[in-house]
């Protein structure tokens, strides 16, 4: 059952938010945009959202997700360009998660473009 709350940290529920564009049903207006919706997607186990997400010259062919982590909070620290007019950008962010209970963190500093048209994840920065 997928959450009520939206997991990538804006006030709205899963369903409107980012539960949209896991759908299919909407795509990423923005590369930030696009960064929560792919952290949504780890926190509810979407790889096939992650892979259509990726980068086709850096998408792996299979994503196999650590079941173990539970993701529990999103950090937006910065971004550049990734706007509706742009068509490459940067998102710095910090990803909380529990390890079998224990508390840990991972920072990135990923680089979105758009191919054709949709914004992509390209890899870390």
């Amino acid at each position: 059952m997928p959450p009520r709350s939206c997991l990538c940290g804006l006030p709205a529920s899963y369903q409107d938010c980012c539960g949209k564009l896991h759908r299919g049903v909407a795509a990423a207006a923005t590369a930030e945009q696009l960064m929560r919706s792919r952290y949504s997607a780890f926190a509810v186990g979407d790889a096939a959202y992650l892979l259509r997400t990726w980068h086709p010259s850096s998408r792996p062919s299979q994503l196999d997700l650590d079941k173990r982590l539970r993701w529990v909070r999103l950090e937006i620290l910065e971004t550049t360009g990734g706007s509706v007019v742009h068509t490459e950008g940067t998102v710095r962010f910090r990803a909380h998660y529990l390890d079998r209970g224990r508390p840990g963190e991972m920072e990135e500093h990923s680089r979105f473009v758009r191919v054709e048209g949709r914004w992509v994840y390209a890899g870390a920065v």
